[in-house]
């Protein structure tokens, strides 16, 4: 079964940092799980004015 994504980017931070803060040690390991470019999230984080912090390992 594929691992899809919000596609609301507001939805998809949010589902980032549970993810981030319960699942994985960081954004490159949920990237290669998810099977998905980290550019494109945070691409589509920062439409909404957020950032990825890798010492946080969190968008805020």
């Amino acid at each position: 079964m594929e691992k899809k994504l919000p596609t609301d980017a507001h939805v998809l931070v949010s589902f980032l940092n549970t993810k981030l803060r319960d699942e994985y040690d960081s954004l490159d390991a949920l990237c290669d799980d998810y099977d998905v470019k980290d550019d494109e999230l945070i691409l589509k984080a920062l439409s909404i004015d957020y950032t990825y912090d890798p010492e946080l390992n969190q968008f805020k």
